[in-house]
């Protein structure tokens, strides 16, 4: 895609900004793109320490699974004694994929790659090709433009990073000290270039470090729920049947308060199992082991069959279930299950914490999006509270007369997300609640 020649140090800024410019031309992120810049540098400023300069190749290549990515080339002009540099051993060598020595035709290589994202759309050979002359009309900036970028992509670094780690602050502060100083220390350049290059290196490597031990711990919690959740459904199964056996007429016939005390049995044997299935259900959903079966689903279809449904649940005669018929055309492309499950959860929770009034669902196209929601006209929640309900195992004070995990709403947001939509809350004390589920047209 681009050749360059790196003979003096003033050309590492000139490398630096091309090397940026190919991965954003390429399709990066821009973590990448900032990484791809700086283990160019660095490796860079070896070379000319090294031997006389380089020869620096930008490439797209394809690897075996079918993916793609950037592949940079440094040759040096001149010798290069063996065993002098070894890029890979060094901390550089964690910004990019690959890093290390080879040789090609005879001619020692100092070799960096990258792959693209996976979702990343690789270029043809037209692309390419308009890629190319983009990047050969491209007038290159000058070394203090390049310091600019860099320092800006340093404070995006240190802002993202400042939520994980305290620490940072008095880095984040000094780096502020560091760009109030950029002018007047312009003769300082090349020194203050790679003293912040250092930090980036050790930061990146610190947040790839963090960002394992979270994963880590959030794979062990996910593990936990569903070993527990599995292994306590066969027993609450088995104590439910044998309530069942015990109050069956075939039986021994039991007392009256015999018979009160089985039934509470069964009772709480029954509230165990769904507060079981619902861990279970929700650490599935944590672990990323729900994958939606997308197709073409009608709105009307699962309006109507929820409505048939529910009218067989238990509710106070004050409440009116109200399940109006979706405009037509009325066709999402999205997992029916889910959809089913994510709606009827909604409905169980308005029906069960509304007193009087009724609770309405309803469909609403807008554009390329479909907007379910599920009004009720129960007590309402406080503002303060919305975020907090759709935290595990929480519930609103005050609603304690009626049954509830805190696991449904939680859940229900998980999988909106997993079918890649929102789920959004409008709701204040005295004026009820509305649930609204937005998805796309079009699926995720």
């Amino acid at each position: 895609m681009l050749h360059l020649a790196l003979r003096v140090e003033q050309d590492i800024f000139l490398v630096r900004q091309r090397g940026r410019e190919v991965a954003v031309a390429v399709g990066l992120e821009h973590q990448d793109q900032v990484r791809i810049a700086t283990a160019l540098s660095e490796v860079a400023r070896d070379l000319l320490a090294a031997c006389d300069g380089a020869d620096v190749t930008f490439a797209v290549v394809t690897y075996p699974d079918g993916r793609f990515g950037l592949q940079i080339d440094l040759a040096p002009v001149g010798p290069l004694p063996a065993g002098t540099y070894q890029p890979q051993s060094g901390a550089v060598a964690r910004l990019v994929d690959a890093l290390g020595v080879t040789t090609l035709d005879g001619v020692t290589v100092v070799r960096m790659s990258r792959r693209a994202p996976s979702n990343a759309a690789q270029p043809n050979a037209q692309r390419l090709t308009e890629l190319r002359a983009e990047l050969e009309r491209a007038v290159p900036g000058d070394a203090l433009d390049e310091l600019a970028t860099q320092n800006q992509q340093l404070i995006a670094a240190l802002d993202e990073v400042r939520s994980q780690r305290d620490e940072l602050a008095v880095l984040n502060e000094e780096l502020q000290e560091t760009n109030q100083g950029v002018m007047a220390l312009y003769n300082q350049l090349t020194e203050e270039l790679e003293e912040t290059n250092r930090g980036v290196v050790a930061l990146y490597a610190e947040l790839d470090e963090k960002s394992a031990q979270l994963r880590a711990a959030s794979e062990s919690k996910s593990r936990f729920l569903a070993n527990v959740s599995h292994e306590l459904r066969a027993p609450v199964t088995a104590i439910i049947g044998l309530g069942r056996l015990l109050a069956d007429e075939g039986s021994d016939p039991l007392t009256a308060e015999q018979t009160r005390q089985v039934e509470w049995i069964r009772s709480s044997a029954a509230d165990l199992l769904t507060l079981v299935n619902e861990l279970l259900d929700l650490a599935k959903a944590e672990s990323g082991r729900i994958e939606p079966a997308w197709a073409e689903v009608d709105l009307r279809a699962v309006f109507g069959q929820l409505r048939g449904t529910l009218r067989a649940l238990a509710t106070p005669s004050e409440v009116a279930l109200v399940v109006e018929e979706p405009p037509h055309p009325a066709v999402i492309r999205s997992d029916e299950v889910l959809l089913a499950q994510v709606l009827r959860n909604l409905l169980h929770n308005a029906l069960k914490f509304t007193e009087r009034g009724e609770v309405r669902m309803r469909a609403k196209r807008r554009e390329d999006r479909w907007e379910l929601s599920v009004t009720d006209t129960g007590m309402g929640i406080a503002p303060e509270l919305h975020e907090r309900i759709f935290e595990e195992f929480y519930q609103v004070p005050g609603r304690t007369r009626v049954g509830g995990t805190g696991l449904g709403l939680p859940y229900a947001r998980r999988l909106v997300t997993l079918l890649g939509g929102t789920l959004e809350l409008c709701s204040e004390p005295g004026r009820g609640s509305r649930f609204t589920v937005v998805l796309p047209t079009g699926g995720a």
